[in-house]
């Protein structure tokens, strides 16, 4: 995925919290999502703590599922050089997905497999992920977070850096926000 080798310097030895807390527009969404972020090499190690929202799981088994951002989901996107970016998605169910983008919206890989567990506690669910380093895009320096629940009209889209716009678009690399 990586390829060309990742700099991950900027990451080292830190651990960092981003709390999403906002709609895709700019509003108070009433609730807390966090992603923790620390570097163990080789991988990237992501930590969400999200509320439970009760929404059925995807019908295949947990593991790799394309299209989860149609079901509960907490994604995070990692901007580097070039607009190549790494979207990495975790749903409550164990079931997760891998996009490696270059250019907005434009996949050139996908499917990956990865180290992900999730479980749930009371009214929140957490989970964990071991994301090869190797997988990040050279120069990571901007980063976006987003929390998806709900079905139909009463679907709420939160995201750490809201995009605005006419309606959620987690795509638009301008409204991403520097590393914490």
């Amino acid at each position: 995925m990586g390829g060309r080798g990742c700099h991950v310097a900027d990451l080292s030895g830190r651990r960092f919290d981003i709390e999403i807390t906002r709609t895709w527009d700019d509003q108070p969404a009433g609730s807390c999502t966090r992603l923790t972020l620390g570097v163990a090499p080789p991988h990237l190690v992501v930590e969400v703590d999200a509320p439970w929202h009760a929404d059925p799981p995807p019908p295949p088994p947990a593991g790799s599922t394309p299209s989860l951002w149609e079901w509960e989901v907490v994604e995070l996107m990692l901007l580097g050089d070039e607009d190549r970016y790494l979207e990495l998605e975790f749903g409550p169910h164990g079931h997760y997905l891998v996009l490696a983008l270059h250019g907005r919206r434009n996949v050139v890989a996908q499917g990956h497999a990865m180290d992900y567990e999730a479980g749930r506690r009371g009214d929140r669910w957490t989970g964990r992920a071991l994301v090869p380093l190797t997988w990040i895009p050279e120069g990571p320096t901007r980063l976006n977070a987003f929390a998806i629940h709900g079905q139909g009209p009463g679907r709420a889209y939160l995201a750490w850096r809201p995009p605005g716009g006419e309606r959620p678009d987690f795509h638009r690399l301008d409204a991403f926000g520097p590393l914490p």
